[in-house]
């Protein structure tokens, strides 16, 4: 097993390495706590079972109800549970629905969290909270959801489905993706971007010929962290908005509704933003960002139309309405009527040029 014990202490402590999971118990008593409530998914229940196994008499439960979107209504539940339980400190072991819970207790709490990433959401390098609550997504800024630690053990990614690493991927993938032409994009805001998605381009295909490669699968671990920081740097503009409303509104899944958007997204502010998407042609091929995106998505079998993922034809009009009901920062002028066009296309799946 080799471990690597660098940390960066931009955002807390940070570190990669094969194994990294087996420290939990030490991470917990670096902070000073020893009554650790451990979060999942139920898909991910044997995965938080393991980490409070290792973290021994320092664990005081499993909550396992963690859901996409972060649910107001489940988080209630567990900022409760955390309270009976005495827990002094969160860890998250899981994707994006897992560390959103885990932020969304911390916010209510103000105990320190450890995530353990299994996906490549990045939300764990992001002040940014996303809640739903009555079929609305709202999102919030606060560095107090920030994690206290993030362990990157990429052992725990080699099991990830196929289908599952494409679209967590290609979720990651939009962070970066929108970062290159935000307003407040800075010199070191563009390279972040681009490492990230420099590391997903070379490193995905590799995971995908061969996923029990962890040299591939801290690849892209590391894209994802590039990714998700920049997420936290930089105003998002329309892709996120799409993809909040549809998963607020409709119940979409979260990573594959990134899949399918991020190439008409990219193409649609391409009219206004090519040079500030250049990158993305030199990285994936190509002269049309979003077809450059929507080929590598096809090549990795991603998810390419939101009538796959369950949204009905009939619902597109709603879901452009309320995607332009607030304006909100973009380099392209947003009206309802393009949008509705970007979702058809999105819907039938083709590429954007299409």
């Amino acid at each position: 097993m080799t471990v690597d014990h660098r940390t960066t202490e931009t955002q807390g402590r940070v570190r990669f390495g094969a194994g990294l999971r087996h420290d939990i118990a030490d991470e917990v008593a670096r902070l000073g706590a020893g009554q650790a409530l451990v979060l999942s998914t139920p898909h991910q229940s044997e995965s938080a079972l393991e980490i409070a196994e290792r973290l021994g008499p320092a664990a005081v439960g499993v909550f396992c109800r963690a859901a996409m979107h972060t649910p107001v209504e489940i988080t209630e539940e567990a900022v409760s549970h955390t309270r009976e339980t005495g827990a002094d400190c969160l860890v998250s072991v899981g994707g994006g629905s897992t560390t959103g819970l885990g932020k969304a207790i911390a916010l209510r709490t103000d105990l320190p969290h450890i995530v353990i990433p299994t996906t490549y959401a990045g939300s764990e390098a992001t002040p940014i909270l996303g809640q739903t609550e009555n079929g609305v997504k709202t999102t919030l800024t606060d560095a107090r959801v920030l994690p206290q630690v993030i362990l990157y053990d990429p052992e725990l990614v080699t099991s990830l489905p196929v289908k599952m690493t494409v679209t967590s991927a290609l979720n990651a993938m939009a962070h970066a993706a929108e970062a290159l032409y935000a307003k407040d994009r800075t010199a070191a805001t563009d390279s972040l971007a681009t490492d990230g998605l420099r590391a997903f381009a070379d490193g995905l295909p590799r995971v995908l010929q061969s996923p029990e490669d962890t040299g591939a699968r801290e690849e892209t671990l590391r894209g994802a962290r590039a990714c998700g920081t920049v997420l936290g740097q930089v105003g998002m503009a329309l892709h996120h908005k799409l993809c909040h409303t549809l998963g607020g509104a409709f119940d979409l899944p979260h990573a594959d509704t990134h899949a399918v958007i991020l190439p008409h997204a990219i193409s649609y502010n391409a009219e206004a933003a090519a040079d500030d998407l250049r990158p993305i042609c030199e990285i994936f091929g190509g002269s049309e960002p979003g077809a450059a995106l929507h080929r590598f998505a096809a090549g990795m079998n991603a998810p390419l139309a939101l009538r796959d993922l369950g949204l009905r034809e009939a619902d597109l009009d709603h879901a452009a309405d309320l995607a332009t009901r607030r304006p909100y920062p973009n380099p392209r002028p947003v009206t309802c009527s393009d949008i509705r066009a970007l979702l058809q296309a999105a819907w039938a799946g083709g590429a954007p040029d299409q």
